[in-house]
């Protein structure tokens, strides 16, 4: 702890999880208030934040939870609202929510591809256009928005409407980053690879492993070259950087999160 984000607001979608563990939203609430940020935890679930608010509190974090389903227009000007009256600023968002269905074109149905498409890119469309008008009258800011290596490149599954809601993640980062650049906001993007977080063993398993859990471990370390799995702490580690001043010259730009498996050529 040395105060990275002293003084800061920090609001983190999907700061839950769907199990015990570190999760990447869990894991960035945890992070970052440990380096002095006030966190307001955002989650569809309060249940699914226990874990979080309980971690933050063994050192005396501050943080408040919030309920918010962030494919609402409705639900997330409310939940900006409410984190500018309880702190006063937002310096810091961080766009954590997303999930993945099966299949491709075909296989994928029409009403589950619009769901990807809201659950996934809306999401982070809405957060920003809410939060952006507050961090420009402060004078700026910086957004972290989650990716994923799947919206990169195959990596393992045929997941069409995942896949593209988070390369246009990517890409809607990079635009964003651009126009408000000049007003001292910094958008960047974080982009996982396979990480093992509690995510893999409630939902995943079931997507591409038959419910077989180890199989699909090892299915994913088989891709990686480092040999073995990162878990959300990592990718906290790489967000809690680009939302720090020591990335202030830092913009439009992706770290990934991914122990080489992008590198790879098969």
């Amino acid at each position: 702890m040395t105060g990275r984000l002293e003084g800061k607001v920090a609001i983190i979608t999907g700061a839950g999880c769907v199990g015990p563990g570190w999760g990447n939203g869990r894991a960035a609430a945890v992070r970052f208030a440990q380096e002095g940020a006030r966190i307001f935890a955002v989650d569809r679930d309060l249940d699914a934040t226990q874990e979080t608010l309980a971690r933050i509190a063994e050192f005396g974090g501050d943080v408040t939870p919030w309920t918010c389903d962030v494919m609402s227009a409705d639900d997330v000007a409310a939940m900006v609202q409410k984190c500018q009256d309880t702190y006063g600023r937002i310096d810091i968002l961080v766009n954590n929510v997303g999930g993945s269905a099966k299949g491709g074109p075909v296989e994928l149905s029409e009403a589950d591809w619009d769901r990807q498409m809201d659950f996934n890119l809306k999401s982070v469309f809405l957060t920003c256009k809410h939060v952006l008008p507050i961090m420009e009258a402060q004078g700026g800011g910086s957004i972290v928005n989650m990716s994923s290596t799947s919206g990169t490149r195959w990596t393992g599954a045929a997941q069409i409407g995942y896949a593209s809601a988070k390369a246009g993640i990517i890409q809607f980062s990079k635009v964003v980053a651009v126009q408000y650049a000049k007003k001292n906001i910094r958008v960047n993007t974080v982009v996982p690879g396979q990480m093992h977080t509690p995510m893999v063993e409630v939902r995943l398993a079931g997507q591409r492993a038959g419910g077989d859990v180890d199989a699909l471990l090892q299915q994913r370390q088989a891709r990686i070259p480092m040999g073995w799995m990162g878990d959300g702490r990592d990718t906290a580690n790489a967000a809690l950087f680009l939302a720090s001043d020591e990335a202030r010259f830092i913009t439009a730009t992706e770290i990934v999160v991914d122990g080489g498996m992008s590198a790879r050529c098969d």
